[in-house]
């Protein structure tokens, strides 16, 4: 599968990899990350990331490796970091606070600036500094901040109305944790995390690799 922007999807889902690692050799004050330290962080070769870091047209220098803090701002500057991304959250059960609590989504731009449940329990309780509003008011509010992503943690009854609900306000794009397959415009973009199917993959894995053990 090709992106638009002329990157295989495959090599787009590494390259979050590759900025983590840089992150990290930033912080421990390195200058130069070389390929094979990048690719360890995504579980690839070193000829595998310098294709991949080749669809943005960064070249490293041979048995050298990569400017860290050249590449993390490319990175940046390809995946959009720079730029803060703000983001409404349906569903505050465990994974829906797990998913606003969670500090790690700030790097990248993300910033969840409301969460809504249909449950009176939780509406105008606090997660964070943010307060759970009722669904009543999901779509107006984002029709008036202009939000372009929700994010979706109710169950899979309720997703497609919280979709159609998202979508009528002027989201754009929709990160789904229901386990459940949306009916949307081909212009939105969905990107499904399903988790029992993560889990029922880890778990034959554990089976297959306990009988191999013995």
């Amino acid at each position: 599968m090709q992106e638009k922007s002329g990157i295989p999807l495959p090599s787009l889902r590494r390259l979050p990899f590759y900025y983590r690692r840089l992150a990290e050799a930033l912080q421990q004050g390195l200058a130069v990350v070389s390929s094979e330290e990048l690719g360890a962080a995504a579980g690839v070769a070193g000829a595998q990331v310098r294709r991949d870091l080749s669809y943005i047209r960064e070249e490293g220098r041979p048995g050298i490796g990569y400017d860290a803090r050249a590449l993390a701002s490319r990175l940046e500057e390809f995946l959009g970091l720079v730029n803060a991304k703000e983001a409404v959250l349906v569903g505050v059960g465990n994974l829906g606070r797990a998913l606003a609590s969670y500090s790690g989504f700030e790097r990248y731009g993300l910033h969840i600036v409301a969460l809504f449940d249909q449950d009176p329990a939780k509406v105008g309780m606090t997660v964070g500094d943010r307060q759970v509003l009722p669904m009543t008011k999901l779509t107006s509010l984002i029709a008036r901040l202009r939000i372009q992503m929700g994010i979706i943690t109710v169950p899979s009854c309720a997703a497609q109305d919280v979709a159609d609900l998202m979508v009528g306000g002027g989201i754009r794009i929709i990160w789904n944790f229901a386990p459940c397959r949306l009916v949307l415009p081909e212009s939105i973009l969905v990107k499904n995390e399903d988790l029992a199917a993560e889990l029922a993959t880890l778990s034959h894995h554990i089976t297959h690799r306990t009988q191999m053990s013995h």
